[in-house]
C-alpha cells in the first residue's frame, strides 16, 4: 500500500510517499512570506493551493492521501465559488492582540479556557477570523448573501480539493471556538468572538473519509486532515501517556499525551488539545506548548550578520555564554507557553566591550533551549515525561543546542534520522485502519547530559524572563 502525505507548513509545501517501509520526499514547493505591517504575516492562499495540487500530481500512484496544516493559520472565501476574499492570516500575526486584551480586560479569558482550553492570544484563529470580518468588505457581503466561509487553512484546502466545507478536530481545537468537551463549535465562543456559526465548516475526526482528490485521471481517497504539530507527535511514534516530542522549526512545538480526557485549566500555562481522533474511535488528548521564535531567531542573527554559514555555530570554543553572564530571551514574537505575553520583546543580558557575534549566537541558540525547558518542566508537572524525547526540524541539526538542551533537561535528547516526521505521521492516519504501513525505524543522535542538571541556568533565564515581561 502507497500512503501519500501533503505537508502544507508555514515555509513550504511538501509531498511524500510512505510504502514498503520507506518514506521518500516527492516535491517541494516554498511559499512567499509577506509582512505587509509590523506584527503582520500573510500567505496568499492562492499560491499555498497551486503548490498543494502540484503536491498532489506528485503523489499520483498514491492509495490514500493525508493533508497536515499550519493549525492556526486562517483567511476567508466564497463558498460558492470556492475562491479566497483575504491572505491567509498566519499564525506567527499578532495584527488581533488589542482585541484579545480587550477581552482578558473584560474578564473573559477564564470563561474561554473552561470552555476551548485556550488563553486568549492573537495566536489562535478566532479573533483572526472576526478581524477579517470586520475590515474586509467583500466579508459583510457574502455573508448577507448567506455565501461566507471563514475557517483554517485546511477547510479552504479541502473544499477546492474534495469540493467538502469541512475540518478535522485538531485544528478546530485551535481556534477558540470549539467546545473540548463536546468537539463541536460553541454558541458562547463565536458570539464572544463575533464569529457567526454558521460561516464555519463541519467538523470531522482526523482519519475521516473526506472525500476524493482527482489526481491526474485518477480518484484518490483523502482520509486524514490534522495539524502538523499532531501529526509529527503521531510520526514521533507517539502513542502513550507520556510519550513526548519537540519540533524545532520556524517555533518550536512540544507536546505530550495525555489521555482519553483534556487537562483544562492547566496552572502552568499548558494547553490542551486534540491529538486525533480515529473514525469513530474517542478521542485522544495531549498538553501543547509552544515556544514562538525557534529557528526563526536563529534566522534573525544570520540576517544581522552575526554569523554566515551554520556549521559556524555548530561548537563553540568558549564556555556557556550563560555562565559567562551573557543571556538571550527569544520573544522576538512575545512570549507564548507557558507565559502568553504578547507584548514582551527579546533581551540580551550581559553584554560588554568584549561580546563578540559568535557569543551572541551562543546566547541565542541557549535561549531557545531554555524557553524549551521552561515547556518540558511545565509539562512534567503534569505528566510524567520519560528520560528520553525525541526531536526533529531543521535546527535540531545543530549539536550545539541539542547538547545544552540535554544538560538543562537531565534527558537524553534523540534526534531522529527521518527528517520528514510530520508527514510521515500524516501519511500513517491517512492509512489508520487500512493495512499498516510501518517506516523502517532509525534511531538517530543522542545527547546526554555529561554533567549535573544546572538548575541555575533556569533560575537565571527565569529572573531576566520576569523582568522583561509585561502583562496584558
Amino acid at each position: 500500500m502507497k500512503l501519500g502525505a501533503i505537508d502544507q507548513g508555514t515555509t513550504s509545501s511538501r509531498a511524500l510517499m510512505l510504502s514498503d517501509g520507506k518514506a521518500e520526499l516527492s516535491a517541494t514547493f516554498t511559499h512567499k512570506q509577506s509582512y505587509p505591517t509590523s506584527g503582520w504575516v500573510e500567505h496568499d492562499p492562492r499560491e499555498l493551493l497551486k503548490n498543494i495540487q502540484a503536491c498532489s500530481e506528485a503523489l499520483e500512484s498514491a492509495d490514500a492521501l493525508g493533508l497536515d496544516n499550519q493549525g492556526e493559520s486562517c483567511l476567508a472565501w466564497d463558498r460558492k465559488t470556492g475562491q479566497p476574499i483575504s491572505p491567509v492570516i498566519v499564525w506567527q500575526d499578532n495584527r488581533t492582540a488589542n482585541v484579545t486584551n480587550k477581552l482578558k480586560k473584560h474578564g473573559h479569558e477564564e470563561r474561554v479556557k473552561a470552555l476551548s482550553g485556550l488563553p486568549l492570544d492573537p495566536y489562535f484563529s478566532a479573533s483572526k477570523l472576526a478581524w477579517i470580518l470586520e475590515n474586509v468588505p467583500e466579508a459583510k457581503e457574502l455573508l448577507r448573501e448567506k455565501r461566507l466561509a471563514l475557517g483554517t487553512t485546511d477547510a479552504f484546502f479541502l473544499q477546492n480539493l474534495v469540493g467538502r466545507f469541512v475540518t478535522d478536530v485538531t485544528t478546530a481545537s485551535r481556534t477558540s471556538l470549539m467546545n473540548l468537551q463536546t468537539m463541536e463549535w460553541d454558541d458562547e465562543l463565536c458570539n464572544l468572538f463575533g464569529v457567526p456559526l454558521d460561516t464555519l465548516p463541519e467538523i470531522l475526526a482526523t482519519q475521516d473519509e473526506f472525500g476524493e482528490l482527482k489526481v491526474k485521471g485518477r480518484k484518490i481517497p483523502l482520509r486524514a486532515s490534522v495539524v502538523d504539530q499532531q501529526a509529527s507527535l503521531y510520526g514521533h511514534g507517539c502513542r502513550n501517556v507520556g510519550d513526548a516530542k519537540i519540533t524545532l522549526g520556524t517555533g518550536a512545538f512540544a507536546l505530550v499525551i495525555n489521555g482519553d480526557s483534556p487537562e483544562m485549566n492547566d496552572p502552568h500555562g499548558l494547553l490542551p488539545t486534540v491529538a486525533w481522533r480515529l473514525g469513530s474511535e474517542a478521542p485522544i488528548y495531549a498538553l501543547d506548548g509552544g515556544v514562538y521564535n525557534a529557528a526563526s531567531a536563529v534566522n534573525w542573527a544570520r540576517g544581522l550578520g552575526l554569523f554566515s554559514e551554520y556549521k559556524e555555530i555548530n561548537t563553540f570554543e568558549t564556555p556557556t555564554a550563560i555562565d559567562r553572564g551573557l543571556i538571550f530571551v527569544p520573544a522576538l514574537s512575545g512570549l507564548a507557553c507557558p507565559h502568553w505575553q504578547r507584548d514582551s520583546r527579546a533581551c540580551f543580558e550581559g553584554m560588554s566591550l568584549d561580546t563578540g557575534p559568535l557569543d551572541l549566537v551562543q546566547a541565542v541558540l541557549e535561549g531557545v533551549a531554555l524557553r524549551i525547558a521552561e515547556v518540558i518542566f511545565a509539562m512534567d508537572k503534569r505528566v510524567s515525561i520519560g528520560e528520553e524525547i525525541t526531536i526533529d526540524g531543521g535546527l535540531s541539526n545543530n549539536p550545539y543546542i541539542c547538547q545544552f538542551m540535554s544538560e538543562v533537561l537531565g534527558r537524553t535528547i534523540r534526534v531522529t534520522n527521518q527528517p520528514e516526521l510530520t508527514a510521515i505521521g500524516c501519511a500513517q492516519l491517512a492509512g489508520a485502519g487500512l493495512d499498516e504501513v510501518l517506516v523502517t525505524e532509525k534511531k538517530g543522535r543522542a545527547y546526554s547530559p555529561k554533567g549535573n542538571l544546572r538548575p541555575d541556568w533556569m533560575e537565571k533565564f527565569s529572573s531576566l524572563v520576569k523582568r522583561i515581561s509585561r502583562p496584558s
